[in-house]
């Protein structure tokens, strides 16, 4: 008999979703958008976006690459549009999964949608909202199964093949082996590696979204994999009981920073000490010292000088450090010029990381910090325990975020095209024709640039 995941996506409905998860959704994809924009410039998502060109050529079926126009085969443009989104740790995640669902989520369906599997804007959502329900199960299952604590793509994987599972229409059974052969297929990276030595591997979810777009297609033509034990396994049942009625998609969280959501609490309590406006309670020469108390896993962010903008995103120094001189913290102050500043990088030198066993008890479901910092004048500021905002609990408003898309994506779009992308992810869903929504998530990202190198508006 079909698992109860299978079923759900192979019926699940437009009309079965309620208001409030398809609004989380149009959330979800804008936010992801904007993340995918800012990753476009990185040079990750280069190396990604041509290597996906030059060896994942796209044959009969091929995809347009998000934001640049190109056509690989979709296993290639998947890898490519997750690669970019998680070159930015701008993106959507879930406290319990310790990861992101969407990184993989809009590029599956964004490469099965583009010629192979096209639709109209309800279904397009459908496929966006039941990826994230699959995603968030899959990665709790996984915490909960696996004894080392793996990449999202680990995970997020399952979360692509089912989106090609409907879209290609499979069977039920085929759609149970696409689930298998994503399981056994996504890369169980260990995370922390890449807490500790930062590079461009990420969160795994470039080849956790090759991997889940490939299980489908390998699944369509017959190949077995079934059965996904973090799907099937009965110590993980109650993880899938509730799908239809629990909608997990509105327990993302949305991120302020572009950095390690670890670190974000104690962003918040500097910059609660700081203040954002144009005249801060102190200058940043005047600080002495910083002392951040956080959970185990944020004090494992341990970069201090990052030489690139992978070891900027996992760090906890530096992002401090950053938003200390500069009251703000977006993509400028981790990248390029940004991880040259003098100002930052001794600052950052004098911040004092330490463990605060209260905050790590209520980790993973909870991230907490408080920043004590210490002035030449004498003056000892000790900030409120701060938990990272955009959680369900404390969540952007939609104006907010979109605020937030423009200040990632008018940059390299200009505001015109930002603007219509804006506008377009919140009315997906009442699209019927999503072509041009669809070309101006896929066409190259600078586009619109004039001959002299301005991005027209």
């Amino acid at each position: 008999m079909p698992i109860p995941p299978v079923r759900f996506i192979l019926d699940l409905r437009y009309a079965d979703i309620p208001e409030s998860a398809r609004h989380a959704g149009r959330r979800a994809l804008l936010d992801t958008l904007g993340t995918a924009v800012a990753g476009s410039a990185t040079a990750a998502s280069r190396i990604l976006r041509d290597h996906a060109v030059r060896y994942h050529s796209a044959g009969a079926s091929g995809a347009r690459l998000l934001f640049d126009g190109r056509r690989a085969a979709p296993q290639g443009a998947a890898l490519a549009g997750a690669g970019s989104i998680d070159a930015v740790d701008a993106h959507d995640g879930h406290r319990l999964t310790k990861g992101h669902a969407g990184v993989t989520v809009v590029p599956a369906l964004l490469a099965f949608c583009d010629e192979m599997a096209s639709c109209g804007g309800e279904e397009f959502l459908t496929r966006l909202v039941l990826g994230y329900e699959i995603a968030t199960r899959a990665g709790m299952a996984l915490h909960r199964t696996a004894a080392d604590y793996h990449t999202s793509g680990a995970w997020n994987a399952l979360a692509a093949a089912a989106i090609g599972a409907r879209a290609l229409g499979l069977s039920p059974g085929q759609t149970a082996h696409a689930f298998g052969i994503a399981e056994y297929y996504g890369p169980r990276s260990p995370m922390m590696r890449v807490i500790d030595h930062p590079t461009m591997l990420k969160d795994g979810s470039a080849m956790g979204a090759m991997s889940g777009v490939s299980a489908a297609l390998l699944a369509a033509d017959g190949f077995t994999g079934a059965p996904a034990v973090t799907v099937a396994g009965s110590d993980v049942a109650d993880l899938w009981a509730d799908l239809g009625d629990r909608w997990r998609i509105e327990e993302q969280y949305i991120k302020p920073y572009p950095v390690c959501r670890w670190a974000q609490p104690a962003v918040e309590a500097v910059l609660a000490l700081r203040g954002t406006g144009a005249e801060p309670a102190f200058r940043p020469e005047q600080v002495r010292r910083v002392i951040i108390h956080s959970f185990a896993e944020a004090i494992r962010l341990n970069v201090r000088r990052p030489r690139t903008t992978d070891e900027a995103q996992y760090a906890l120094a530096f992002p401090v450090a950053a938003a200390l001189v500069h009251g703000r913290l977006g993509v400028a102050e981790i990248d390029g010029p940004g991880l040259s500043d003098p100002r930052v990088l001794a600052l950052s030198e004098s911040v004092v990381l330490t463990e605060d066993a209260g905050y790590s008890a209520r980790f993973p479901a909870e991230r907490w910090a408080h920043a004590v910092i210490e002035l030449s004048d004498g003056r000892r500021l000790i900030s409120a325990p701060c938990p990272a905002r955009g959680d369900p609990e404390n969540p952007f408003s939609d104006a907010e975020l979109v605020e937030k898309f423009h200040l990632l994506a008018e940059p390299i779009l200009g505001g015109a095209r930002s603007g219509m992308l804006a506008t377009a992810c919140f009315a997906v869903d009442r699209t019927a024709d999503l072509a041009g929504f669809m070309d101006a998530m896929l066409a190259d990202a600078v586009a619109d640039r004039q001959p002299d190198g301005a991005v027209a508006d």
